[in-house]
């Protein structure tokens, strides 16, 4: 069990028999009586979103929620296929449960499936994929203006900002947490 003093930003906890991600939290201590713990709580399911404030001396339950190594095979209208890696059984989540990720996903990318009561409720992406360059304006010769990028759109039809020397074709790292640019890879 948690008690109210162990509340911070990113803790997991079950509220109603629903699974919640603390999304905000603010600390208050008034002059007197109990302190006061004040947090946003998005529903990991549902994805619905509230505030409620919880003094010191309330308890709580840690969510019930395992993080599997998972293949994603295919995509099936707004269905995608996981396959775990170790026991070759196979999860379906929506494309709302993906969230922004189904921007960047491709097929055989090994992502971690989080799963509540053996249900899958959402996918995080390792920390850094290779798209390939799928169409891109030419490099202008000459144009060496310093922080300057253009447009490309990768393999999954994400646009993304890259600097002027990318070419279509090309593979490229890009950050999955802030969705930019890092570098080329030389394949």
């Amino acid at each position: 069990m948690l008690e109210a003093s162990d509340l911070r930003k990113g803790l997991k906890l079950t509220i109603d028999g629903e699974p919640y991600v603390i999304i905000g939290f603010e600390f208050k201590k008034p002059g007197k009586g109990q302190s006061l713990y004040k947090c946003k709580l998005k529903n990991m399911v549902t994805g619905s979103q509230f505030e409620r404030t919880y003094r010191s001396g309330d308890k709580f339950e840690k969510a019930d929620l395992e993080e599997h190594e998972m293949e994603y095979l295919y995509a099936e209208g707004d269905t995608y296929c996981f396959m775990s890696s170790s026991t070759y059984e196979q999860h379906f989540l929506k494309a709302d449960q993906l969230g922004d990720v189904v921007d960047l996903i491709k097929e055989n990318t090994v992502c971690n499936v989080l799963l509540y009561n053996s249900n899958p409720i959402g996918v995080s992406l390792p920390n850094f994929i290779n798209l390939r360059v799928e169409t891109s304006e030419p490099w202008a010769k000459g144009d060496t203006a310093t922080g300057s990028t253009k447009p490309a759109i990768l393999e999954t039809g994400f646009e993304i900002q890259v600097p002027p020397f990318v070419e279509e074709g090309q593979l490229i790292r890009i950050d999955t947490r802030t969705r930019e640019y890092v570098e080329r890879v030389n394949e």
